[in-house]
């Protein structure tokens, strides 16, 4: 016995044939996968109190977000543009102006918003940027993770220490006010060490702990004394160090030119780093990933991306693993990796004139197994193979955007989004349905993001970032005045 049984779905394997079966079935005992083929085969050999009827439907693995922030979902295209704004109300939300209860609300919204368009697993880093780190007590990453677990995907939370000099201010708000102290090095590392203690690898694997340190952009050391220079570099080592004992993926946040290398020389790199956006990189920093195994987060849809170009083919070229990631919700986008998928493909296409590159299931690779290798989880999510983990989408081609019914991978990387997904299980437990969420009420959750974030504004006195700009209409350029 089984306990579900999908079946008569198209079921894109991803595994290592990828193979794409018509009339195919997926059978699961508990979170695992025990039998992938030809619904007659599946059905033959085993039963289930469950079953799925998957006709007109793609089954396919869970997606995978290389990279996100979390905070994001409720700071939403504040500041209408001004990405100057936009990053203050990063900094001073993330730091001096939270609560619990508001990355428990975001945690929630973000892994609902990444339910409903069928990602599964997903990394978010505990702040904004790479030096904006929620890492000053356990309690904020405690109320994240206890948000995703309550909506019940996969989710790799990433945290580190921030770049010196240290202290850093962060506050607790106390009845309503802010009440600021300093933070050291120390306290930050602890927290680091608390979270993973209390987090990395519990409620079935869903949830793990990821390290990040500040990368040292070879552009700004200068603007470093020698004293903290020395001991950003210290940190990071020491940061990347615990990783590798404990077994954790390190990331870095936005290495641009110059970045890969200076990493490399300082022994950081490796098959459990992760980089995400990596810019403008030379063709030796492209061998050096390569060479490490290091990871390269591709976020097409990224402000990164539009200020420079991950080499993403070259890298693929020199055997480098590239995954797929949404950089969040925030500013300007949305955690619908079908979009990004649809974006990776026609950026590249566009900056080499040519309609051949990354052909439509390479990124869709890149948003499963390559995922999946990136966070070193590849033996247990990223395909539809025996043995694997359960963590399956039922994407629904009865639309007409999706038709006429054939060519359906075609289809499926081209034409699908996120609003195509009918049903989602995670780790073997149907999580989405008809969709609509299984775990939470999604009301609730709605109510709850919006209570949040309206307290956040009152604390910061941020309500004029929610202005429409000028320039929002008649204008050329945000940062123009209106031509009218």
């Amino acid at each position: 016995m089984a306990d579900i049984i999908i079946i008569h779905g198209i079921v894109v394997t991803i595994n290592p044939q990828r193979r794409v079966i018509a009339d195919g079935a997926v059978a699961i005992e508990r979170d695992r996968i025990v039998a992938v083929g030809s619904t007659s085969e599946v059905t033959a050999a085993h039963q289930a109190p469950v079953v799925i009827d998957a006709t007109n439907k793609i089954v396919m693995p869970g997606l995978i977000d290389g990279h996100a922030h979390a905070g994001h979902g409720l700071i939403k295209t504040m500041g209408g543009g001004d990405s100057r704004q936009w990053y203050e109300a990063c900094e001073r939300a993330y730091t001096v102006a939270s609560t619990p209860e508001f990355w428990r609300a975001e945690a929630r919204l973000a892994a609902l918003e990444r339910l409903r368009f069928g990602v599964t697993t997903g990394v978010s880093l505990l702040g904004g940027g790479d030096n904006i780190m929620r890492a000053d007590e356990p309690i904020y990453g405690d109320a994240h993770c206890e948000g995703v677990r309550e909506v019940g995907t996969r989710s790799v939370v990433a945290v580190g220490p921030t770049l010196p000099p240290h202290p850093r201010t962060y506050a607790r708000i106390v009845d309503g006010k802010a009440v600021e102290r300093p933070v050291t090095f120390e306290e930050q590392f602890a927290t680091c060490q608390t979270l993973i203690d209390s987090w990395h690898g519990k409620h079935g694997g869903r949830l793990n702990i990821a390290l990040i340190s500040p990368t040292l952009e070879v552009e700004r050391l200068g603007e470093l004394s020698s004293v903290n220079l020395e001991e950003a570099r210290r940190q990071a080592k020491m940061t990347a160090d615990l990783a590798r004992e404990a077994g954790l993926i390190f990331t870095q946040d936005g290495p641009s030119k110059g970045d890969v290398a200076y990493a490399n020389d300082l022994g950081i790199l490796g098959p459990n780093a992760l980089l995400t956006h990596a810019t403008n990189l030379t063709a030796d920093e492209i061998r050096i990933v390569a060479d490490t195994g290091t990871s390269i987060g591709h976020n097409p849809s990224a402000i990164a991306s539009i200020l420079g170009r991950c080499p993403v083919p070259e890298l693929l070229d020199a055997g480098a693993n590239v995954c797929l990631g949404s950089d969040g919700t925030a500013p300007d986008r949305s955690g619908d990796m079908f979009r990004h998928m649809q974006q990776c493909m026609h950026y590249h296409r566009t900056s080499f004139k040519d309609p051949s590159l990354l052909p439509p299931g390479r990124v869709l690779e890149m948003c499963t197994i390559d995922g999946a290798k990136a966070l070193g989880l590849e033996k247990e999510i990223g395909s539809l193979e025996v043995g694997k983990k359960a963590d399956v989408v039922l994407l629904d081609l009865r639309r007409p955007h999706l038709y006429p019914f054939n060519m359906p991978v075609f289809r499926l990387i081209y034409f699908a989004n996120g609003n195509d997904v009918d049903t989602v299980i995670v780790d073997g437990r149907i999580a989405l349905q008809g969709r609509s969420a299984m775990f939470v009420d999604e009301d609730e959750v709605l109510d709850d993001a919006q209570r949040e974030a309206e307290a956040l504004l009152d604390r910061t006195g941020f309500r004029y970032m929610l202005e429409t700009p000028k320039t929002f209409w008649k204008s050329v350029r945000s940062n123009h005045q209106s031509t009218s």
